[in-house]
């Protein structure tokens, strides 16, 4: 049995205003991250979800509450952002996807140990959510392990089809697992 996946990005913090990468470090939303994060909510008033997934780091569970009030959401330390390790709220033009693909970033981690803990959560989902339709509310390097994952495509091709490389944003993206 199929479980329909959509997958939202958490609302606009002032980290990426400022063109940084926050990695693991709590970071709130801004006040436009906040109205979007509404707005993503109001787009899908009629899609129903069986359980909302977010991070555990405060801009994708602010996210999820602002977008989705009326759901409980359940936090998932499998679906963090990348730990940037030394580079946690640092330049994101230091944060070079395609060199930490099976490298660690300094004292943090890798893109496929990343891969490995959104492989472990869509097990998880297979087991405990089939049928069922997903929300999930997270970062930039859980969604391209989805890429990943669910569209059997390598690394290099998901970074280089990142949305955000396009500026093409939409108000969610569907994955069935």
């Amino acid at each position: 049995m199929e479980t329909k996946i959509i997958y939202f990005v958490h609302g606009t913090t002032s980290d990426n205003i400022e063109g940084k990468c926050s990695g693991w470090n709590q970071v709130k939303l801004t006040n436009l991250g906040r109205e979007r994060a509404i707005k993503l909510g109001q787009i899908h008033k009629d899609t129903h979800f069986d359980v909302i997934f977010t991070s555990d780091l405060i801009r994708a569970i602010d996210s999820a509450n602002l977008a989705f009030p009326s759901i409980k959401s359940i936090q998932d330390k499998r679906l963090r952002e990348c730990n940037y390790g030394d580079l946690d709220g640092k330049d994101k033009k230091l944060v070079v996807y395609e060199e930490h693909i099976d490298i660690p970033f300094p004292n943090g981690e890798s893109l496929k140990d990343v891969e490995k803990r959104i492989a472990d959560f869509i097990e998880f989902l297979k087991e405990n959510y089939a049928g069922k339709t997903v929300g999930i509310v997270a970062h930039r390097a859980p969604q391209l392990a989805f890429e990943v994952l669910t569209k059997n495509i390598t690394w290099y091709e998901a970074i280089k089809n990142d949305w955000r490389n396009t500026k093409s944003w939409q108000p969610g993206w569907t994955y069935i697992i």
